[in-house]
């Protein structure tokens, strides 16, 4: 039996929709604060993905300034219909959960898709749309019932019809169903299918953390009344304890492939270490089949697996991806993101070609702001990452060199800095908004390399000034507060490059050869 490993897209790729077009996969995730928006993936195989660009790739369509750790994009949805791509999703926009939801089109899922359509009217989070046999579109999300909350975090699913050429909301407003937990609390994450005659509403329930559950229901009217089945919740992995190695399920989407079967993406974390989760919420795949009208995940084990037998389609792999960005294309690899939507010509590849550069902006990564920062996602429990800086610090503000982030406030930064008219690389660890040096050396050259290597939550740190011959930064660092699980939050850790002034303005730039990343296989 052929099997393939989960999660299938690993690393922070949280909230995953999915839709099929002929033989064509497209599945696309959450990317709160990170510009640009909404990363889209495609497959023909359902477990090999390649990124193909983001839904929300220009500043006009993602103005992120100012938007606090963890708001941002939520929850996008992807749905397809008559030479269509449709993409809606929630913009979270304030500490105090503030939102508004949108959608974009497109004919071609790679872009270029539309500016946003923001819909009035549309409370709550999670939005999805379904598209009726009878040329009828709804909306769906989740809101505070209209009689009120009976306990915390009480919430309902509820529907509206969606006028596309008016581009609103229309006619009356419809409670659809409040979930099958009760008291479980954060009913949200609705999707609707029509499957042989059943309007089904698909939800997550227990919020995202370890109780996270999917659950459904069903209607043969598509404002209802909607039964839900005896077996919910027909997914989730509360019971397995949090030594589990797939932990937090939930938040799941649905398709059937030409051959007709029909599979699950969703998603879940694997924590190490302990209960921590440092890679965020992944993307994961499992089977389910029909019985008695129900979907049944994954027979006979009711779980998602790390190892599961193939879909049956012809198996398609994409071509490696380098390890090693060299910056000799013109554009960013898809991989890369900012902070928030990148303002300021604060970075270049063509300045000194084959080199990406970094100039020192004074907003710093330590703040809720768009500072001179470029990072990718930690994808794999162990992994190194290395890369050469070419960098000069002209004053005591001015400082360079690689981060591995969670937020603001949770973080480490290997730097090059001067002291006392003296360059020095230091290593920061940033817990709770306090920064404590472990070590720093003094160091002459221009011209630096450094290197982290990550095995479970073991972080070793190196520099050099002579290609690869590694001189020890710190050994044993524990890298726990890069999880959610100490940070909190729902994102995942990155790690990237960075340059800044730290609160001046200043000229002075960081140029970056290259940047290897590379993935250990557990």
């Amino acid at each position: 039996m052929k099997t393939f490993k989960n999660p299938i897209i690993p690393g922070f790729y949280p909230d995953p929709s999915i839709c099929r077009v002929g033989e064509d996969y497209y599945l696309v995730t959450s990317s709160f604060e990170y510009f640009p928006g909404v990363p889209i993936f495609h497959s023909k195989d359902l477990v090999h993905w390649r990124q193909i660009g983001h839904v929300l790739d220009r500043p006009e369509q993602l103005n992120l300034d100012q938007t606090p750790n963890s708001r941002g994009i939520y929850a996008p949805t992807i749905r397809y219909h008559n030479g269509i791509f449709y993409m809606i999703t929630t913009f979270v926009v304030s500490k105090k959960g503030a939102r508004r939801n949108f959608y974009v089109t497109a004919e071609d899922p790679a872009g270029t898709w539309s500016d946003p359509i923001w819909l009035e009217g549309a409370p709550g989070i999670d939005p999805s749309l379904f598209f009726d046999d009878d040329g009828k579109v709804y909306y769906t999300g989740n809101r505070k019932p209209p009689e009120g909350q009976r306990y915390l975090k009480h919430n309902e699913i509820w529907l509206q019809e969606l006028d596309l050429e008016k581009k609103q909301l229309v006619g009356p407003t419809y409670s659809l169903w409040d979930g099958a937990l009760k008291n479980a609390h954060a009913q949200e994450a609705p999707h609707l299918y029509k499957i042989n005659g059943w309007y089904y509403l698909m939800i997550a329930e227990g919020g995202t953390g370890h109780t996270h559950a999917v659950t459904i229901a069903r209607s043969r009217n598509v404002t209802g009344p909607y039964e839900m089945t005896e077996n919910n919740p027909i997914l989730t992995h509360r019971h397995l304890g949090k030594n589990h190695p797939i932990v937090n399920v939930g938040h799941a989407d649905i398709v059937e492939t030409q051959n007709g079967d029909w599979w699950m993406v969703c998603l879940a974390s694997r924590p190490y270490g302990g209960y921590y989760r440092n890679l965020g919420r992944e993307t994961f795949l499992v089977p389910f089949v029909w019985e008695d009208g129900w979907p049944i995940v994954n027979k006979g084990k009711g779980m998602i697996e790390s190892r599961t037998e193939i879909p049956n389609l012809q198996e398609h792999k994409w071509p490696d991806t380098s390890y090693v960005d060299s910056f000799e294309s013109a554009q960013l690899d898809y991989r890369w993101n900012f902070l928030r939507t990148p303002r300021g010509d604060f970075w270049s590849l063509t300045e000194r070609p084959g080199y990406v550069r970094l100039k020192a902006k004074k907003e710093t990564i330590m703040e809720e702001e768009n500072p001179a920062y470029i990072g990718r996602r930690q994808q794999h429990i162990n992994f190194f990452a290395q890369t050469v800086m070419e960098f000069q610090p002209k004053t005591v503000n001015e400082t360079a060199g690689i981060v591995l982030l969670q937020n603001q406030d949770f973080q480490f930064r290997v730097e090059v800095l001067l002291e006392d008219q003296q360059p020095m690389i230091r290593l920061i660890r940033r817990e709770a908004g306090v920064e404590q040096v472990i070590e720093k050396q003094p160091i002459e050259a221009k011209k630096i390399y450094m290197k982290v290597e990550v095995i479970g939550q073991d972080y070793r740190f190196y520099y050099t000034t002579e290609p690869f011959v590694w001189k020890k930064l710190a050994h044993n660092v524990d890298g726990r507060i890069l999880s959610t699980d100490v940070a909190g939050g729902f994102v995942g850790a990155y790690i990237g490059m960075y340059c800044s002034g730290n609160g001046k303005e200043s000229e002075n730039y960081a140029d970056f050869d290259w940047f290897e990343y590379h993935g250990i296989e557990e």
